[in-house]
């Protein structure tokens, strides 16, 4: 009998380590079907979750219903599994190189408790050979064991969208892949329990590090593609959505808008492919353009604001901005490597005034990670209003919503362009 039908049969568990936005909807899925430990480093999050609530704020309480799980923060308990997979970050750091310091921690936590004949699968972005490379080294030289000869590894990448209820773990493909042929036939088994769309077998843990790699580049350097185009037609006097509207009408035209490209994927991952590619004696020309029209984005946005104001008022002394939306993208909580610091900072160097609202943002978080707090409640008599993440609750608000907030000669920004046809007597400026 393999790894898989002692799972089904409840002989041995699962183990998830890292209760993310990742794998706390993973954890859960399983444990629909099979016996499940949940593990996090934080406590804190752990003892929510055994309240049956999200620390991410994704998954509501129902989902914690009928499952067959353990919560713990106790690297003890993890020796009850004999199949792990691994659930963290993978950031960057401040010089824009891979911090794979979450991942070989999480290494590390296996390496100790890990036993003959376990699997590991990891799930974690990273750079093509760095399951192999960086953390079969960590688990072989803590655990004593030989990679496959004594246990065996696997690579499967999240397709997780944070804030999107209709791409879920359950009806998106997954991409699986082994370090041989038996192994991947029992993780592509475990993970077709609870992917309804199915799986797709990988030749090698490599390609599979490599296709989840280039999901996020692709779209980075489509979107820095807009992003340029953007800033031409604005020299243009040419409105980008408009030209979008009117572009997207044939049939193989790739739909992508300007915008603000942060978050821990998109923004993140295209810079491990590179670091990797430099490792080869190769700079990557076009996926580093692309980064670099995409993090420039926030210093234009805010140029853009400053040059209206002072066209309008004749300087920017005193000038105030209030910015809606703080996070990463729209109808999330999440603040990681959210852009419109990038933004703000400009703005405030500028000697504005800069308010800061958003509904689902922590104000404690933002002024622990970034240095700046939310304010309670929005003022008035702006010079002008940032519209930096499009959350529902933005969208729905009303021309006479915006004008009470502004001075006469106020003026919106609107980085998504969700308000164009709906504020006909306020200036109006977008990407």
């Amino acid at each position: 009998m393999g790894i898989y039908n002692d799972l089904v049969s409840k002989k041995e568990k699962v183990a998830v380590i890292g209760l993310g936005y990742v794998g706390l909807p993973i954890a859960l899925a399983l444990a629909k079907k099979i016996s499940v430990i949940g593990f996090d480093i934080s406590e804190e999050r752990v003892a929510m979750m055994k309240n049956n609530e999200d620390p991410s704020e994704e998954l509501p309480a129902s989902e914690f219903e009928n499952s067959d799980i353990s919560f713990t923060a106790d690297i003890e308990d993890l020796r009850a599994a004999k199949f792990y997979i691994v659930a963290v970050p993978t950031p960057i750091d401040q010089h824009n190189l891979p911090d794979l310091k979450p991942l070989l921690s999480a290494s590390s936590t296996v390496g100790k408790v890990i036993k003959k004949g376990d699997y590991v699968v990891f799930e974690s972005t990273v750079y093509p050979g760095c399951t192999e490379e960086d953390c079969v080294p960590v688990i072989e030289e803590l655990s004593g064991l030989k990679f496959q000869s004594d246990f065996m590894v696997g690579y499967s990448p999240e397709r997780i969208n944070p804030g999107d209820t209709k791409h879920t773990l359950q009806n998106v493909v997954k991409v699986v892949s082994g370090c041989c042929e038996e192994s991947l036939e029992e993780i592509a088994k475990t993970y077709e329990l609870v992917v309804d769309a199915g799986v797709h077998r990988a030749a090698s843990i490599k390609v599979a590090e490599a296709a989840k790699i280039i999901e996020n580049t692709q779209r980075d350097v489509n979107i820095a593609l807009i992003n340029e185009l953007s800033i031409i037609f604005n020299k243009m006097g040419i409105n980008t959505y408009e030209v979008l509207e009117a572009a997207g009408t044939k049939w193989n035209f790739l739909n992508f808008s300007p915008g603000l490209v942060g978050g821990h994927c998109i923004g993140v991952d295209p810079y491990y492919l590179t670091y990797k590619a430099k490792e080869f004696g190769y700079h990557a020309q076009i996926i580093n353009s692309g980064r670099a029209v995409n993090d420039g984005m926030g210093s234009h946005i805010a140029g853009r604001i400053t040059k209206e104001i002072v066209a309008r008022n004749g300087s920017s002394n005193g000038a105030r901005v209030l910015v809606m939306g703080a996070t990463f993208k729209e109808n999330v909580s999440d603040i990681r490597n959210s852009k419109v610091v990038d933004v703000i900072d400009e703005l405030k160097s500028f000697g504005f005034q800069v308010d800061v609202i958003d509904p689902l943002a922590s104000s404690t978080d933002l002024k622990k990670h970034y240095g700046f707090s939310l304010v309670d409640k929005e003022a008035s008599h702006y010079d002008a209003i940032l519209m930096a993440v499009n959350h529902d609750e933005y969208v729905e608000k009303d021309e006479a919503y915006f004008r009470g907030l502004m001075d006469e000669k106020g003026f919106i920004f609107d980085v998504k362009g969700s308000l164009k046809n709906k504020v006909g007597t306020i200036k109006y400026l977008s990407l």
